[in-house]
């Protein structure tokens, strides 16, 4: 059978090379017997394909079911698959078949294979290499012959990197991998498929045909559609009820394409979005870090001069920590100080009376200095900062935000949370 055979008999519309290649595909894979992972975005028509798959096979003539493996909860689907005894777990009043032994000779379509818990997979897996599976509460080998089907519209390779999908499973599905395109890849059917729904709708509901002018048939064309052939559906089918006027405009047409879906049409990424609080603790336990680093430097500082007789040895080695304590220092409020210029120190000078000369103020180092226990507290740390960066940038939370690398939003609410 031709492409243009299959399109009749499944009432499939459109002329995209890619659509064709798809079915092209179906049609060949159908008579043998083995696995097809078919993925493609939601509402792009899987389980059509699905349908395609079993009719044209030997198949044909067998069972076809087809199962959401995500709208089956966790703890019942190895039940819904393979069944299970009397008393295997609560509320097993007796036994049950499984999808697996009632379609024995047919075909199974497996929809959102992805969202199948691990152990289930495992499962499935034997199924398919050897045609075996144990009901739940059972000891018993029972044989099955079924071909299975799988559909995704997710990246099922990312899962299994992710850990969440098996690796040989992956790949005993994905024998021949079958990618349904979305409908913003196949522009040139948008309008025949709107067309078609438009008139099955309109003689449904038996209301006047439905027209589009040349703006509406180009706003259609250009939309993105995210809910592929789905959504197309489902907004020719509220038009050809709602509306009065059957001339559609692109004003009117705007009324049912969501405002927010329209931005995919102009994709745009966005780098330079400020921080959430995500990050905020590792920015935090960066800072503890680098103040813990400047302690350090510092105590090796003081054991320099100590050492030296209050003279700096080195001040290549500790021209950090030194211009580090001369920003910290606050200086008296005079007309001498309005103007802070970065201090000068002098190699092998030495220091009378404990003091540090830096030309324009001074340090007072005292030798028998007490150690003081340091305060570890998060929330203390954090307040700190927070004040800091505040009177750094004058009150002004926005540039304060941005130094401390997290949003205004976050500053606002730690400001109140702290009572800064």
């Amino acid at each position: 059978m031709d492409i243009q055979e299959i399109k009749q008999r499944f009432g499939i519309i459109g002329s995209s090379p890619l659509l064709n290649r798809a079915i092209h595909i179906a049609n060949q894979v159908a008579p043998t017997d083995i696995s097809v992972l078919i993925t493609g975005e939601s509402g792009s028509g899987k389980e059509v394909f699905s349908h395609i798959i079993h009719q044209m096979s030997p198949r044909k003539h067998g069972p076809f079911i087809a199962v959401n493996c995500g709208a089956i909860p966790e703890g019942t689907i190895d039940s819904e698959l393979f069944g299970h005894e009397k008393g295997a777990y609560t509320g097993a009043v007796g036994e049950r078949k499984g999808y697996f032994e009632t379609v024995n000779g047919g075909t199974i379509f497996l929809d959102e294979i992805a969202e199948m818990p691990l152990g289930t997979q495992a499962r499935l897996l034997r199924v398919l290499e050897s045609g075996q599976f144990i009901k739940v509460g059972s000891s018993k080998v029972e044989k099955t012959n079924v071909r299975v089907i799988a559909a995704t519209n997710v990246d099922v390779f990312d899962a299994v990197k992710n850990g969440k999908f098996r690796e040989d499973l992956y790949y005993r599905l994905n024998t021949v991998p079958l990618k349904i395109p979305p409908l913003r890849e196949r522009k040139e059917d948008v309008y025949l498929i709107f067309r078609k729904f438009t008139s099955d709708f309109t003689d449904k509901y038996r209301t006047p045909p439905i027209h589009l002018d040349e703006d509406a048939q180009q706003m259609l064309i250009n939309y993105s559609w995210p809910g592929n052939v789905r959504q197309l559906k489902n907004m020719a089918e509220q038009l050809a009820v709602l509306e009065r006027d059957r001339t559609i405009t692109a004003q009117t047409l705007m009324n049912y394409i969501p405002v927010e879906n329209n931005s995919r049409n102009l994709p745009m990424r966005l780098d330079n979005q400020p921080k959430e609080d995500l990050s905020e603790r590792d920015i935090l336990y960066k800072v503890l870090f680098d103040m813990k680093r400047d302690m350090v430097e510092l105590k090796k500082l003081v054991a320099d001069i100590i050492e030296h007789g209050g003279v700096v040895s080195n001040y290549d080695d500790h021209s950090h920590t030194i211009n580090q304590l001369y920003r910290d220092i606050e200086l008296p409020n005079n007309d001498n100080h309005h103007h802070r210029d970065t201090p000068q120190f002098t190699l092998q000078q030495p220091v009378n009376n404990n003091v540090i000369n830096t030309g324009n103020d001074h340090f007072n180092i005292t030798h028998n200095a007490e150690e003081v226990e340091e305060s570890l507290s998060l929330i203390d740390k954090e307040s700190d900062l927070i004040r800091k960066a505040l009177k750094k940038h004058k009150g002004k939370r926005k540039m304060a935000a941005q130094e401390l690398g997290i949003s205004e939003r976050t500053l606002y609410r730690k400001i109140k949370e702290l009572n800064l």
